[in-house]
């Protein structure tokens, strides 16, 4: 993977739920798993509480990050995790998850709290990578060159 340009990427943000039937330090666990657990002590999540569909309590749990090295650790670790099945789905779908310069993912938080970097819809891991480019091909490029998605796929 090559080093970032300061200026490509301006910051990624991290949010998930704590549902009142889940353990809260497992569900960080899960977060910092898919960031890497070397940035524990260098991000700090902000809580927020909300109540459920049924009045149940549920914590936000959520974080942006600006530091460029800590940016460009965080894209190494999600890129040398994710499956190639994963970054190929990615790319596939990206009309789906890319948009206004923005390239939204979705991790499964079971397998984060195992320590797996998957792709995932329900009850997930949201990350945000905020580009300063806009332009789709710009950000397909970037994330190609950081290792995110594939080069090429047989689809």
């Amino acid at each position: 993977m090559e080093r970032l340009p300061k200026s490509q990427i301006a910051y990624i943000e991290i949010s998930l739920f704590a549902h009142a039937t889940e353990d809260i330090e497992k569900v960080m666990k899960a977060a910092y798993n898919i960031i890497s657990n070397g940035l524990a002590d260098k991000i700090t999540f902000n809580r927020s509480t909300a109540k459920g569909d049924h009045g149940n309590p549920i914590i936000l749990l959520k974080t942006k990050v600006e530091d460029s090295e800590i940016v460009q650790t965080i894209l190494e670790h999600i890129s040398s995790q994710l499956s190639t099945l994963d970054k190929e789905k990615l790319l596939r779908d990206l009309g789906l998850h890319a948009e206004n310069g923005n390239l939204f993912i979705r991790f499964d938080k079971q397998s984060a709290c195992k320590g797996y970097v998957r792709l995932s819809s329900g009850d997930p891991i949201h990350v945000r990578v905020r580009f300063r480019k806009k332009k789709r091909e710009e950000i397909v490029e970037i994330c190609k060159d950081i290792g995110l998605l594939p080069e090429s796929f047989a689809s």
